[in-house]
């Protein structure tokens, strides 16, 4: 019989961590001196309180490790949990939002997607501003952690090409966890510190340097005006464009960087090469671009060009300038830029470097096997041999991914919604990157004004996107349970 205890209960203390973070913007409000802290307070303890009890309940049921099923339902039960009282600040505070409303932000926070709902940034209390760059720093430091941890043992869409660097964990799951994530979160918050101490040399104060180094290290994108990252300095952006590039890194690499004191582990993996290498072309197209029609002129057109092509390709979806301004070439391209996506193991999200890279090779190996059918070809990464399962399970991610963006854009339509808002709209919550396209969900515009069955999908896209859909997926499967 399925044991959902030991689920439940390390969900309950997760959520019950949560509710005490809750206090760190209660006591920014008492600061401030607006009177919104009793929101924080009210939300921390119905959320303490559920998910000890929870945890309280489950805790004669915890056993040294989980089996497949469990971690399976954990990976998704968190971050569909998290979400669930995350949402309160914002439907019992200052926006007074809908329950559709305050879960679409909670969840578009924590899975770093960024897109958002709220209107009127510049006025809101410090206290739901700095919440929602507390959602996007917690979602981007958990979300290294199943990358390495939890997708890799799963195989779930050719991350277990990466076991190697997560080490042995089946059976031991949580205490693995708990060793991985101590190294990760040191490169972690000393990158937010170090982000936020250059924001603060680019002329930001002290609290806008503190929310955007968390949503820019997560590469989450919220931003506490609604301009975005327009509101800022030239300095800034350069900043912004350092840190998001560095986020979407393999943190594995930054550890073995400090533990061997050697640059060289982070520039031979070929993820790394791959991502920059991207960059750089996308960067120099749009430029380009720009340039050809008479819309590029001086230092500050290339630096919106490199700061939003950097953004999307990232996940981090920040906007500096609307993009849909730039022509249609350039709105196109920064569709397809937005499903590449950063390095596995980083904080970026979307469809990732490797798996296109595991997917040139794989056609590469075919091409020379019809060139020469009595060869024997074998697919390589990283100079090493893919096995058969990494790539069924790359491609069968690439499917589900494609025939998800196609149903979600369908089901989008079915509410309402035009083609073009239908069809990014879908893929930029699959994608977790942001903002979408057109004057409605576009850099320019927000998710406000659709409907609420569209808000649920979207939100559930969110989710199934930002772990790899099949985790998600396979819950929904009669074999699942009765394996």
């Amino acid at each position: 019989m399925f044991d959902i205890r030991p689920v439940a209960y390390v969900i309950g203390l997760l959520v019950t961590i949560l509710g005490a973070t809750m206090f760190l913007p209660m006591l920014v409000d008492i600061a401030e001196g607006r009177g919104h802290w009793p929101v924080f307070l009210e939300s921390a303890l119905i959320t303490i309180m559920s998910g000890g009890l929870t945890a309280l309940a489950c805790s004669n049921a915890v056993k040294k490790g989980l089996s497949i099923q469990q971690t399976f339902l954990l990976t998704t039960g968190v971050w569909l949990a998290l979400p669930v009282f995350g949402a309160l600040p914002f439907m019992i505070g200052e926006t007074h939002s809908s329950y559709t409303d305050a879960f679409f932000e909670a969840m578009s926070g924590l899975t770093t997607t960024g897109s958002t709902v709220l209107s009127g940034l510049d006025d809101l209390p410090k206290g739901l501003l700095l919440w929602r760059g507390l959602l996007q720093w917690i979602g981007g430091i958990g979300i290294i952690v199943v990358a390495m941890v939890f997708l890799p043992e799963l195989r779930v869409g050719g991350m277990q090409i990466f076991r190697s660097e997560g080490f042995d964990t089946m059976g031991k799951i949580l205490p693995r966890a708990t060793q991985i994530s101590s190294s990760i979160s040191t490169i972690y918050v000393s990158l937010t510190l170090i982000c936020a101490g250059g924001y603060l040399l680019s002329g930001m104060d002290p609290f806008d340097a503190t929310v955007h180094a968390m949503t820019t290290v997560a590469t989450g994108g919220f931003a506490n005006y609604d301009a975005s990252f327009g509101a800022f300095s030239a300095s800034a952006e350069y900043v912004c464009v350092v840190f998001m590039m560095l986020a979407a890194l393999p943190f594995v690499r930054f550890v073995q960087m400090t533990a061997l004191r050697d640059v060289r582990p982070l520039f031979q993996d070929s993820q790394v090469r791959g991502f920059f290498v991207t960059a750089i072309v996308i960067v120099a197209l749009v430029a380009f671009w720009r340039y050809s029609i008479g819309d590029a002129n001086g230092e500050e057109a290339y630096r919106k060009v490199l700061f939003n092509v950097v953004s999307i390709l990232t996940g981090t979806g920040y906007a500096s300038q609307d993009y849909g301004l730039w022509g249609g070439f350039a709105v196109a391209l920064f569709f397809f830029v937005g499903l590449i996506g950063g390095c596995a193991g980083s904080t970026a999200c979307s469809v990732k470097i490797f798996r296109y890279q595991l997917l040139f090779a794989s056609i590469s190996t075919q091409l020379r096997r019809i060139r020469s059918p009595s060869g024997v070809f074998t697919t390589r990464y990283a100079g090493v041999p893919v096995g058969a399962e990494v790539m069924s399970s790359v491609m069968s991610f690439f499917v589900f991914f494609v025939v998800s963006l196609g149903v979600l854009s369908v089901a989008l339509s079915l509410t309402g919604l035009d083609f073009i808002t239908s069809v990014s709209g879908a893929a930029t919550a699959l994608a977790n990157v942001g903002p979408g396209l057109g004057d409605q969900i576009g850099p320019a515009g927000n998710f406000a004004d659709i409907g609420d069955p569209a808000k649920w999908m979207l939100s559930f896209a969110m989710l199934a996107g930002r772990l790899e859909l099949l985790a998600v997926y396979a819950i929904f499967t009669i074999r699942f349970w009765r394996a």
